[in-house]
């Protein structure tokens, strides 16, 4: 063998491991890449009427499987942080006496990343009295931060408190 064709055969090995790497290299980086497309303002926003209209079956599990088992909620008509899914169980069966309907009045959402996003706003409350039959109508400082988990946005905290004007 000549000396040309083993210099000939030494450039081929080399260009092909050179090729056979960077092709390993480039799979092996761009491998798991493939990312979900962020929510949209307006998806998150809709998130309110899912939980709304959870609110309205009257049933407080309903609800509640609409948070992450990790939740915590401070809750618009208790001075309970509500932190176990038991605690939020308990302070829905006892809102949803007042047949809840909600309605946003103003929201701002800022979706965070494809797997986060906040909803924070105004909203108010029509509640019924389950004795009188009285309606009175609670407006409320929000904010929900969601969280995909398993492929489904759940609340992972909720915070809301009644206007302190009124």
């Amino acid at each position: 063998m000549t000396r040309r064709s083993m210099n000939k055969r030494v450039a081929i090995v080399t260009a092909t491991v050179i090729v056979a790497v960077g092709t390993v290299g480039t799979v092996a980086a761009t491998a798991g890449t493939h990312t979900a497309k962020k929510a949209s303002r307006t998806q998150i926003a809709s998130l309110f009427d899912t939980w709304n209209a959870a609110l309205k079956t009257g049933d407080a599990d309903k609800v509640v499987d609409l948070y992450a088992s990790d939740a915590v909620l401070l809750p618009t008509v208790s001075n309970k942080v509500r932190t176990t899914h038991a605690e939020i169980v308990d302070y829905f069966e006892h809102f949803l006496e007042n047949k809840p309907v909600g309605k946003k009045v103003q929201t701002v959402v800022d979706v965070l990343d494809n797997d986060s996003a906040i909803d924070t706003g105004v909203y108010e409350f029509t509640l019924t009295d389950p004795d009188t039959g009285a309606k009175r109508v609670v407006k409320a400082r929000y904010t929900y931060a969601y969280e995909k988990r398993d492929g489904a946005w759940k609340i992972v905290n909720h915070h809301s408190s009644a206007m302190p004007e009124g």
